[in-house]
């Protein structure tokens, strides 16, 4: 977050909630010097702010790009990596990805709940103020939930700070009650939250946000109509699609009127992350290409005039590949010919002699196209202290998700083809022509599920999507493949050797629960099929 300057320098401190948890106190000792003791703090507003804070740290972040790279659109490049093993459906209920979701999501519960049980001590006379970090508080919670329920369906409720007794006797909620607790959460704190913050706040939660997120859970849940109602709210906010898609993930874009929701760096703070170690050019200083794009993505881009590129009137030349197609396709992923910052160019093919070239090393892509979004000239000269914001929800997935609620219900007024329509063609460099009114429900759910796939690509919700339209069984199995190009004047299509994706529809719609939780609390049940 880059909140005040007073505030950046705890914000490293993202365990700091959970130490208070922790900190059992003893009236017989004196106060502990070697940690922050609920005796000496929770005085002031400065510390509610501080904890309020620390609480931000547990937001997704590059663990976006993982959940991306693991389906269908992506390729995790390394084989020995562990979200590799998910993706070729090796993995059990010890990978440490799947663990480090869960631990990351109720680390962030369990600060949420801290405070929410500490703050009220604070002496103050803003009682707005502190009723506004309570509703902050309450959102990130939510989100940890709507998350892991997405990924593990039913899991523990957990609304209070634990003892370790409390804690092994946790039993699994039912998903519903899950999602029944979000939409209650959510729809209580948009009441309290305000529309905006001034420029030292940016970065807050705010009702858009709140109003945002319970679309999104609505959506994922199937609770159709409330989406579309959450959705609406948000379209009477006044936000608005960035101008340029060819931009929005830059610093020059930062906090724009399209960011609904972000996780804020600053890498001269130290607040910073190494997008570079998941993507980007070879070439260009970064320490791998761990998640890829893959044939999948790239067929998805529609021909400039709208046609898929599969239909023989759209003027595809598969000689020239990237000639006339969606400016999206462009903007998402580097693609051969691009220049690059060192001058030259984006070289993938295996013959091109160059350091990005396909089997060049393990490092380089694999399947000839790489990941550009987030990926910024200013970053080149220290790639591993990227201090650019990470967006976890902006307008164009409400209006996508407004849309899609509709057609779920069979409500195809103009209103649906407006929201899509804007995605299409509301910037200035992405002028797709707008769909024609008329189409049947089926036509228009293929249509909404094409633009959230090339809409929102490597944005951390495509493994959400697939599963909850029960498509992965179709989209993931098989090998993977990569760009097509010229040798001796032969077209060729790379294929990631030695790789084939697996999908269980019996088993992989859900992740196991951690065994690490397993083997701490017997009461946890495992999902089917692990």
């Amino acid at each position: 977050m880059k909140f005040c300057s007073k505030t950046r320098l705890l914000l490293s401190m993202a365990a700091m909630s959970l130490m208070l948890a922790s900190c059992q106190e003893n009236l017989l000792n004196p106060i502990p010097n070697d940690r922050i003791s609920t005796a000496t703090f929770w005085k002031t507003e400065s510390d509610a702010l501080l904890a309020a804070n620390a609480a931000y740290s547990y937001l997704t972040g590059l663990n976006m790009f993982a959940l991306d790279g693991i389906t269908d659109i992506g390729h995790t490049n390394q084989v020995f990596n562990v979200n590799a093993f998910i993706e070729s459906g090796t993995h059990d209920a010890s990978n440490s990805r799947i663990n480090d979701e869960w631990a990351n999501a109720y680390a962030g519960i369990a600060t949420v709940n801290d405070f929410l049980e500490n703050v009220d001590k604070v002496t103050t006379t803003n009682s707005a103020l502190i009723e506004r970090l309570k509703a902050e508080m309450r959102f990130l919670r939510a989100f940890h939930y709507v998350n892991l329920a997405g990924l593990y369906g039913g899991v523990p409720l957990v609304t209070k700070t634990l003892t370790t007794d409390e804690a092994k006797q946790l039993k699994r909620d039912d998903v519903q009650k899950v999602w029944d607790f979000v939409t209650t959460e959510l729809t209580a704190v948009a009441n309290v939250l305000p529309a905006s913050y001034p420029a030292a706040d940016k970065g807050r939660i705010t009702k858009g946000a709140a109003l945002s997120l319970l679309a999104r859970a609505n959506l994922y849940s199937g609770r159709y109509q409330q989406a579309a109602e959450a959705a609406s709210e948000v379209m009477k906010l006044g936000y608005s699609l960035y101008p340029q898609y060819g931009k929005l993930f830059s610093y020059s874009a930062e906090n724009n009127s399209e960011v609904i929701l972000d996780h804020q760096y600053i890498s001269s703070a130290g607040l910073s992350h190494n997008v570079f170690a998941n993507m980007g050019p070879y070439s260009q200083k970064t320490a791998n290409n761990t998640f890829v794009p893959t044939k999948q993505l790239a067929d998805a881009f529609t021909m400039a005039n709208g046609l898929p590129i599969t239909d023989p009137s759209s003027g595809f030349n598969p000689r020239d590949p990237y000639k006339n197609r969606d400016p999206r396709m462009g903007f998402t992923m580097f693609l051969s010919g691009d220049p690059l910052p060192s001058g030259a160019a984006f070289r993938p093919e295996p013959n091109s002699g160059t350091a990005d070239a396909i089997g060049n090393t393990y490092l380089a892509t694999t399947t000839g196209y790489v990941l550009k979004k987030y990926i910024n000239p200013e970053d080149f000269a220290t790639p591993a202290v990227s201090g650019i914001n990470l967006i976890l929800i902006r307008y164009a997935e409400v209006l996508l998700t407004y849309a899609e609620a509709k057609i779920e219900q069979n409500q195809l007024d103009q209103s649906v083809y407006d929201a899509i329509n804007l995605v299409r063609n509301g910037r200035q460099d992405v002028k797709l022509p707008s769909i024609t009114t008329g189409l049947s429900q089926a036509q228009l759910r293929d249509i909404v599920r094409h633009e959230r796939m090339v809409e929102l690509a490597f944005e951390g919700l495509r493994l959400f999507d697939i599963r909850r339209w029960k498509t992965a069984e179709k989209v993931m199995p098989g090998s993977i493949y990569g760009m097509t190009w010229l040798d001796n004047n032969d077209l060729k299509t790379v294929q990631v050797q030695a790789f084939e994706r697996v999908f269980n529809p019996n088993r992989d719609y859900l992740w196991p629960i951690p065994q690490k939780e397993l083997d701490l609390n017997k009461e946890l049940t495992q999902n089917p099929g692990w």
